[in-house]
């Protein structure tokens, strides 16, 4: 039997949230969705509208026995401008803001530990401003929201590119 664990990332716009974790050995699943906000099951059109609360995030499941919570971290960071609370790259606005949820106080800790490191790195000049909230309820996005960059691969790659988060990883990440 499998053993099976949660986390949910925020990190701009889904679609590029999914392929980092996506090949990784242990990986069960991603689902691009929608999390924090007040409204059930919120359309995408809901969400972008800016009124429900609700940020664009990924549910990966997990084996915690082949890659461990902290190693999703480590990869989310890499995904993300840390420094940038406003939105991600070109996607601006709450519905874009980065953010780890946490289920337990396990991932809280984890989490917690994961960004005074990275603060204290020097990695960044300017402050770590990704939030680490509760997790609330996570509704999945529409089925065309899934597996996006699998699906539309080459307008994923020049929205990659176009939006700046390819060229931002690069400079402060490396390969």
């Amino acid at each position: 039997m499998v053993n099976e664990q949660r986390a949910i990332f925020a990190g701009g716009c889904f679609w590029c949230m999914v392929q980092p974790f996506d090949s990784l050995p242990g990986i069960l699943s991603i689902t691009s969705g929608y999390t924090g906000g007040h409204v059930e099951n919120p359309t995408y059109r809901q969400v972008t509208s800016g009124r429900t609360g609700h940020t664009e995030a990924v549910e990966i499941v997990y084996d915690p026995d082949k890659i461990s919570y902290r190693e999703l971290v480590e990869i989310y960071w890499r995904q993300t401008d840390p420094t940038d609370a406003g939105g991600q790259f070109a996607d601006r606005g709450d519905s874009y803001r980065p953010v780890i949820f946490y289920l337990n106080t396990h991932q809280k800790e984890v989490a917690e530990e994961s960004k005074r490191e990275l603060e204290q790195s020097g990695k960044f000049d300017d402050p770590i401003l990704t939030q680490i909230e509760e997790a609330e309820p996570f509704y999945p996005a529409e089925d065309y929201h899934q597996d996006y960059y699998k699906k539309e691969s080459a307008h994923y790659k020049r929205y990659s590119v176009g939006s700046g988060r390819a060229g931002f990883i690069s400079r402060h990440w490396g390969n």
